[in-house]
């Protein structure tokens, strides 16, 4: 007998993951977030005058949409392994709600990034 194969988890499905966890995080720590929802979308369905969107902020449905495919095909990497992708995804859902939050990203997880 051989032993089992380890379940499959694709692409989709990490990048799923990761922006759960962030808006979880973002969730617990802001108030204003709770209601809003973060969704994930493969493509926006036009480009805007800065490019191809990576996100898009739904301020008066509270609602956050990130586009899948704009942030893992277009952002570049300066390592392309799990840790760092996560990192990409996350990095992007921060900036996202920090857009709808009128915030600086930094702000969001302030005691995330202090070291003693």
């Amino acid at each position: 007998m051989r032993p089992p194969l380890p379940p499959l988890e694709t692409r989709s499905e990490r990048f799923d993951l990761s922006v759960g966890t962030a808006a979880e995080f973002l969730r617990s720590a802001w108030p204003e977030l709770r209601e809003v929802r973060f969704e994930v979308a493969g493509m926006p369905a036009a480009s805007d005058e800065d490019g191809i969107p990576r996100w898009q902020v739904f301020a008066a449905e509270k609602r956050i949409v990130l586009y899948r495919l704009p942030i893992e095909r277009l952002n570049r990497l300066h390592r392309n392994d799990d840790l760092h992708r996560r990192m990409m995804v996350e990095s992007c859902v921060f900036r996202a709600a920090a857009e709808y939050l009128d915030r600086d990203p930094w702000d969001l997880g302030p005691d995330r990034f202090r070291f003693l």
